[in-house]
C-alpha cells in the first residue's frame, strides 16, 4: 500500500484527488496539507511514501518547498501536480528534487499511472513538457530565464500573474524589500 500526502491549497481539488486516488486499491491518502508549512508539519508526524504537491500554495511553495522536503527526506518521492505547463517551471521543480511533474489538465488514468511510477522509484514527466524540452531551440535556452535564481524566477512568475510587491511578500512570507531586491 502506497501512503500519499496531497498538498494543494484548494479544498475541492484535494477532495477530488483523494476520491480519484482511492479508486486504486494500492494507494491510500494518509495526509493532506493546504500550504507549505502544513506539508512540513505533516511530514514530521505522518509516514508517507509519496507527496503529491501543487507548485503554487500560500507561504513556502514551489522549488523552495520541494528543496526543503528533498533535503530532509531524500528518498521521499515528490510528484508535482501543477497548473503551470511551462518547461522552465518543470525543470526547476525537477532540479529542486521532484521525481515527477504532471499538469492538472490530464485524465485520472494518467495521474494514477504517474503516481504509481513515481511511488515505485521511477520518474515521470508530462509528455507535453517533455516535448517542449526536446524541441526547445537555442534562442529559448539563452533567453535569460535560466540565469535567474529559483526565488527570482518565483517572484517573476508572481509578477506575471499580476501580483504587486506587497502581495508577493505576503504570499511568500518574506519582506517587501526582499521581493524588490529579487
Amino acid at each position: 500500500m502506497t501512503r500519499i500526502m496531497i498538498a494543494d491549497d484548494h479544498t475541492i481539488m484535494r477532495n477530488g484527488l483523494k476520491q480519484l486516488i482511492e479508486f486504486d486499491s494500492r494507494l491510500q491518502v494518509v495526509a493532506e496539507a493546504e500550504n507549505g508549512g502544513q506539508v512540513l508539519e505533516r511530514l514530521r508526524s505522518t509516514e508517507v511514501d509519496l507527496v503529491l504537491l501543487d507548485m503554487s500554495m500560500p507561504g513556502i511553495s514551489g522549488e523552495d518547498l520541494i528543496a526543503r522536503i528533498h533535503g530532509h527526506y531524500t528518498r521521499l518521492p515528490i510528484l508535482v501536480l501543477s497548473m503551470h505547463n511551462e518547461a522552465q517551471i518543470a525543470q526547476r521543480a525537477l532540479r529542486a528534487g521532484a521525481s515527477g511533474y504532471l499538469t492538472k489538465d490530464h485524465d485520472a488514468e494518467t495521474l494514477l499511472a504517474a503516481i504509481n511510477k513515481v511511488a515505485n522509484g521511477g520518474r515521470y514527466l508530462d509528455p507535453r513538457i517533455a516535448e517542449q524540452l526536446a524541441f526547445a531551440n537555442a534562442e529559448e535556452r539563452n533567453s535569460g530565464l535560466h540565469s535567474l535564481s529559483d526565488r527570482e524566477f518565483q517572484i517573476l512568475r508572481l509578477l506575471a500573474d499580476g501580483l504587486g510587491v506587497n502581495q508577493i511578500a505576503e504570499h511568500l512570507s518574506i519582506s517587501n524589500k526582499t521581493v524588490s531586491t529579487h
